[in-house]
């Protein structure tokens, strides 16, 4: 799919705020594209009792980038995502803010669209690194989605 600057942003803008919680923890898509996403969740708003990032925020972020990538890369007219499963492997305390990069290549989202044209539903998966501002990871994130048929 190729967008305009103006529809990324609005694509942009539409990822980063689509439910009350994601504006409340102030996450943010930072960059959109079809294909790859790159989301943010700063550190101030989301301390916990022992001064870390909230654990909670952490799977915020990783979770975010699959309904970006939606908007970006599949076609919403015809089909929708759902969250199957979703784990999340934290590895050291986070204490600065957090980003995360994904990615779907082209021909995982033309088959990932074929079968779900065909069987009416197609699961895929997302792995992420979630990374401090030092470049460490912090989580280790595998999503598994499932794009389904409107009216399928």
């Amino acid at each position: 799919m190729a967008f305009t600057e103006e529809q990324l942003e609005t694509i942009r803008q539409a990822a980063s705020s689509p439910f009350p919680f994601i504006n409340r923890c102030e996450a943010e898509v930072e960059e959109i594209r079809p294909g790859y996403c790159r989301a943010r969740m700063p550190y101030k708003p989301n301390v916990n009792h022992v001064g870390t990032m909230y654990a909670g925020a952490l799977f915020t972020l990783a979770e975010l980038p699959g309904g970006a990538l939606f908007l970006s890369s599949f076609d919403s007219s015809r089909f929708y995502p759902i969250v199957r499963d979703a784990q999340i492997r934290f590895r050291r305390p986070a204490m600065t803010d957090v980003r995360i990069e994904s990615t779907i290549e082209e021909a995982e989202v033309e088959r990932v669209q074929k079968e779900t044209e065909a069987h009416g539903k197609c699961d895929f998966e997302l792995e992420g690194e979630l990374k401090d501002e030092n470049g460490e990871v912090v989580a280790i994130s595998k999503m598994m989605y499932q794009l389904r048929k409107i009216g399928g």
